[in-house]
């Protein structure tokens, strides 16, 4: 029987599949090199949320079950998409009509759309 794999073993292998060392994922990822040692030593469970989010966006997991995201998704394009949603879900019907229109003015102008082929820079 095989036994499922803790989000922090999980997070050590993908590291060390991605990046040479922790260290260098570490500089990659702008967390300091002690905190992700002690963290994949120990475990993360009591290592801040923000961190761990900001290593899962990092090594494109899903922060819920650690899980690859799928191609082309990035959580920081999800966050983002959450909040803009959160905005406009705030609106009157005249609101949300004119934040609309805006958007279909500015999809319409090349300087504010994304390019065939290019990813989100999020």
């Amino acid at each position: 029987m095989e036994t499922e794999k803790t989000k922090t073993e999980i997070l050590k292998e993908t590291i060390l599949s991605q990046y040479r060392s922790v260290r260098q994922f570490a500089v990659r990822s702008d967390i300091p090199y002690s905190t992700l040692v002690t963290a994949l030593d120990r475990g993360i469970e009591g290592m801040g949320y923000e961190t761990v989010i900001r290593m899962c966006e990092v090594l494109s997991l899903n922060p819920i079950d650690f899980r690859p995201l799928q191609d082309g998704d990035r959580l920081s394009l999800q966050i983002e998409t959450r909040r803009v949603m959160s905005s406009y879900n705030k609106l009157n019907e005249e609101g949300r009509r004119r934040i609309l229109s805006l958007l279909n003015d500015y999809a319409m102008i090349p300087a504010y759309t994304e390019k065939e082929g290019t990813k989100h820079a999020l």
